[in-house]
């Protein structure tokens, strides 16, 4: 007859194969970051990773709800639910100018529907998971306060991005310069995204949204460091 011991034995070896998993995932994302990073930066190859934008943010899709522990349909109704907020966001954004400000969508960001990428609903949802596990796997208790925080973090990136959106065709601006309400529209708009993550009260989850995140920042930040140097 087994003894506890034996017994546990394979419950041990399990959590560690998918602990093992988990970290492969994390190392896919910043592998492939890593990859894109160094893709757009040289000129000769920026043509062909530009065109791998919208494919490269299905990939960390793919990666991102592998990761979640428990694909239930609960789960697959709040990445939809994001992804629709998203793209109604982005629809008055683009078409009523009342959120962000004046700007239209350039060709990097692949399939449009009435001016709107698809992807960017996909990557809002991205970011919003990324965010909030982020918050969810730290010490602060106060849902209002994890809210405020992340919300704050995807502005910090968003400053970021924008000038890397530019110069990418991800978007553009009609005046050329980017206007204090993008600023503000995306922090309310993250801070509401947020709100929805936390309704939800998922399980904790693995590291591979904070690892996406992190990743993010190391990204847009390095681009935004050396566009002026070295990108033509």
């Amino acid at each position: 007859m087994e003894g506890p011991e034996n017994m546990r034995a394979p419950s041990r070896l399990r959590q560690q194969l998918e602990q093992i998993v988990k970290n492969k995932k994390a190392f896919l994302i910043i592998l492939f970051h890593l990859i894109g990073l160094v893709g757009l930066i040289i000129p000769l190859t920026r043509p062909l990773f530009l065109t791998l934008v919208p494919w490269h943010l299905l990939f960390m899709l793919i990666v991102i709800v592998s990761d979640q522990d428990g694909i239930t349909p609960r789960f697959l109704f709040f990445a939809l639910l994001i992804f629709v907020i998203a793209l109604g966001v982005e629809w008055i954004g683009v078409h009523q100018h009342w959120l962000f400000g004046d700007y239209h969508y350039g060709k990097t960001l692949g399939y449009q529907l009435s001016g709107v990428p698809l992807i960017i609903g996909v990557n809002w949802f991205l970011l919003t998971y990324s965010a909030g596990v982020l918050m969810q796997r730290s010490r602060i208790k106060h849902s209002a306060l994890r809210i405020i925080i992340g919300a704050s973090l995807l502005l910090l990136l968003d400053i970021l991005i924008e000038p890397v959106a530019v110069r990418f065709d991800y978007w553009h601006w009609s005046n050329g310069g980017i206007p204090i309400t993008n600023y503000v529209c995306w922090f309310f708009v993250s801070a509401l995204m947020l709100s929805v993550f936390e309704m939800f009260r998922f399980r904790k989850q693995g590291i591979a949204g904070p690892v996406l995140l992190i990743m993010q920042f190391v990204f847009f930040g390095i681009l935004c460091l050396v566009q002026t140097i070295f990108l033509p």
